[in-house]
């Protein structure tokens, strides 16, 4: 039998509402880093998990990512997710 879908939505402290689905998977946090480059501009990651301790991984994923590409700073969140 198929799993139940659902659309999950993240609302971010600065207002940018992601959704995501329809999807069977339990995600429960969605997370995004902005990244800003040595020419000004920016680049964003963003993606989704299934708990708050992978999500938090990804605060080292980010500072290693400032090193390797000579990011002049980013911005990570983390937010939970909402099912409907």
């Amino acid at each position: 039998m198929a799993k139940k879908k659902y659309t999950l939505t993240a609302t971010l402290p600065d207002g940018y509402v992601k959704t995501i689905g329809p999807t069977a998977t339990e995600f429960t946090h969605y997370w995004r880093i902005v990244a800003t480059l040595e020419n000004g501009k920016t680049e964003v990651f963003w993606g989704h998990t299934k708990s708050l301790a992978e999500a938090r991984k990804k605060k080292v994923a980010a500072q290693e990512g400032a090193k390797i590409r000579g990011w002049k700073g980013y911005e990570i969140d983390i937010v939970e997710l909402e099912r409907s």
